[in-house]
């Protein structure tokens, strides 16, 4: 497989300089730019999946006129908060 650039960026001295702070052992400032350029691809592509994961929701809600109240979702999300907090004791 070919590989391909990106393109060179631009930033302030304080932002290289925090980022080469941050390498860690044997990593270099070019493999911590496509870590984060990989990790950032990822979110997007989750959180996009999410939200379409979500208006799927809403329309088959609408279509089929059946919702659950808000008040119900809290307390089963409550619920949930209290069960994860009593396994961590």
């Amino acid at each position: 497989m070919k590989t391909a650039t990106i393109p060179s960026l631009r930033v302030a001295p304080e932002l290289r300089e925090a980022a080469e702070d941050v390498l860690r052992e044997g990593e270099s400032l070019s493999g911590f730019v496509e870590a984060a350029l990989r990790a950032q691809i990822e979110q997007r592509r989750t959180q996009a999946d999410f939200l379409a994961r979500g208006l799927a929701s809403r329309e088959a809600a609408r279509k089929s006129g059946r919702y659950v109240p808000a008040a119900q979702v809290l307390a089963r999300l409550e619920a949930q908060v209290k069960k994860a907090g009593k396994r961590k004791e």
